[in-house]
């Protein structure tokens, strides 16, 4: 009795200690052990944000795993975990800061309104993030423009266009604002990084200037304006056009 007991009690601590000790986990492909504490403590999100970071400071061509491994003082296995490649990470980044920067629009009521304050949104995020021209310009048709899509048609559908005409409204506004990407991202190619704006265009504006004036009377007169413009204003300009044509549909 004494020896069954002994042995009883042995089994019972053997088990609590088992079960105080954490398993590791055995990938199926290769049987091995992997720890768990990396993953858990390296989240997607914060794998994007620090994407973000690089892609603002640096450029699109900074942005790459061994970037990604300093800055988050991790392995590239770490991150192949939560993100397969480039073309997934900048579509995950250029998705993130979409919808941020559209978060709060759908609060607003009017929908003419809220046509106008999507546009400016994707504007100021495409301003404030030099490299996401080039994403939305590279894939007009990606996820991260498929919300904005639905809350432009959403709208037109509020203002009555009729259901017939909406398909064709909502892409002009949608490839309005994706023209202003395709002109961002030229812009980030061929002007160098740190380019004063008003110098850059008082340049221009001066080739404007020595044009033929019997071939280019028009260029040449706007050619006093370009320098001054302002680009936010011009663009809403343009999406009040647009808003106006359309309201004829209705």
């Amino acid at each position: 009795m004494i020896g069954t007991s002994f042995h009883s009690s042995i089994l019972e601590h053997r088990s609590n200690y088992v079960k105080m000790v954490p398993m590791a986990t055995k990938t199926p492909a290769t049987g091995t052990a992997r720890a768990e504490r990396r993953t858990d403590a390296l989240s997607r999100e914060r794998i994007v944000e620090t994407a973000i970071e690089i892609l603002d400071a640096e450029g699109e061509a900074a942005l790459t795993f061994r970037a990604l491994t300093a800055r988050l003082s991790t392995g590239a296995g770490a991150i192949y975990w939560h993100v397969a490649n480039k073309g997934e990470l900048l579509a995950a980044a250029t998705s993130e800061v979409i919808a941020e920067a559209t978060a709060e629009v759908t609060d607003r009521a009017e929908p003419a309104e809220a046509i106008r304050a999507t546009a400016l949104a994707v504007f100021d995020a495409i301003d404030a993030h030099p490299w996401l021209g080039g994403q939305l310009a590279r894939e007009p048709w990606q996820a991260a423009m498929l919300p904005v899509f639905e809350g432009i048609g959403r709208q037109l559908a509020a203002l009555s266009v009729p259901a017939a005409a909406q398909f064709d409204c909502a892409s002009a506004l949608l490839n309005y604002i994706l023209g202003l990407a395709g002109q961002h991202a030229a812009g980030a190619r061929l002007i160098p990084r740190g380019t004063d704006r008003t110098t850059f265009l008082a340049a221009v504006a001066a080739q404007w200037s020595q044009l033929d004036p019997d071939e280019y009377p028009f260029v040449r007169q706007m050619a006093v304006r370009l320098p001054g413009h302002d680009d936010r204003e011009q663009f809403l300009a343009g999406i009040n056009l647009i808003l106006a044509g359309i309201d004829v549909t209705r």
